[in-house]
């Protein structure tokens, strides 16, 4: 019994040592190549826009200034207008006013009372410009 034993094969199968696949460097930059042509393509397409905004905004600029210049111009007319309702109205009032209707009727008809003279002024050029009327 104490004579060797044949050996026995190991149970499990032999493994043959696997070979372990180097990176390839040629795909490694591949990828690189596509990165760098993703992103130029992604700074054209960008600086495309750019210059499409750019050529909108120097073709609306000019006509944004003439619309706020007409705009300035509508406002003017406007506070000119309005001051000159605000006269019409005042005079309106005025003119329908029960307890200056002999005023009125005075200084449009050249009407006055029997014991008022009128006064007549007159410009250097002999143009008239106001009648005032004074009591006796």
């Amino acid at each position: 019994m104490n004579a060797f034993q044949p050996s026995r094969q190991p149970l499990q199968p032999i493994q043959q040592p696997r070979t372990v696949p180097r990176p390839k460097r040629h795909l490694r930059q591949r990828s690189h190549q596509i990165m760098a042509l993703e992103t130029t393509l992604k700074i054209g397409v960008n600086l495309a826009i750019l210059g499409a905004a750019a050529s909108a905004l120097t073709q609306l600029l000019p006509y944004h200034w003439s619309q706020q210049g007409r705009l300035r111009e509508v406002r003017t007319e406007v506070k000119i207008m309005e001051g000159r309702v605000s006269t019409l109205q005042a005079e309106f009032v005025r003119n329908f006013d029960p307890r200056q209707t002999k005023a009125i009727t005075e200084q449009q008809g050249y009407r006055f009372a029997p014991n008022q003279r009128p006064i007549v002024l007159m410009n250097q050029d002999g143009k008239e410009i106001d009648v005032i009327n004074s009591l006796p």
